[in-house]
């Protein structure tokens, strides 16, 4: 063992840092993540010659079945923290339905994507997040858990379901013009 694993004065090799801890975490830090990755989803970019801004989960949809898989999960992300941090069932179902929303009406081509672009559903999600800030305990020892398995369960049926879709569509499509 060489000497620069060891802790400084001590026989014991160092531990491996965690790339992301997030138990340790603050409410605060919790929603101030949040905001990133609703960001990044839903404004990162502004539509040059407009004050207009779009996010990866418009531009991801251009990319079949994956594209909107992937931003439908960092979604379901925002769900899920919004969960263990305590908040309430109605407003949990709330941001269920903007996901499911966001996620089968953007799965559709085009359309979709310019859905995507204009409903942002994860803003939307971390605002009703922020309304409730106040009434949250901090801890999340209030969440409904079963709420959260019934949700994460029913994004990631959907999710399942969308790819396979659309890879029988994409399929389908290359048959109707004799490349498959």
């Amino acid at each position: 063992m060489n000497d620069s694993s060891l802790q400084h004065g001590s026989e014991r090799p160092l531990e491996p840092a965690a790339i992301v801890d997030f138990d340790d975490d603050t409410p605060e830090e919790t929603l101030a993540r949040l905001r990133t990755v609703s960001h990044y989803l839903d404004n990162a970019f502004e539509i040059p010659g407009t004050n207009y801004r779009i996010g990866l989960d418009p531009i991801l949809g251009f990319i079949p079945g994956v594209g909107d898989t992937t931003a439908a999960a960092m979604s379901a992300y925002i769900l899920v923290e919004a969960a263990m941090m305590g908040v309430p069932r109605a407003t949990l179902a709330r941001m269920l339905g903007n996901v499911l929303l966001d996620t089968v009406v953007g799965s559709l081509p085009v359309i979709g994507d310019i859905f995507d672009a204009a409903w942002k559903a994860n803003a939307r999600n971390v605002t009703l997040l922020e309304e409730r800030y106040d009434d949250l305990s901090g801890d999340g020892a209030e969440a409904d858990r079963r709420f959260l398995l019934v949700a994460v369960g029913v994004v990631t049926i959907l999710l399942v379901a969308l790819g396979v879709g659309i890879t029988l569509a994409a399929l389908w499509a290359l048959g109707q013009f004799g490349l498959f």
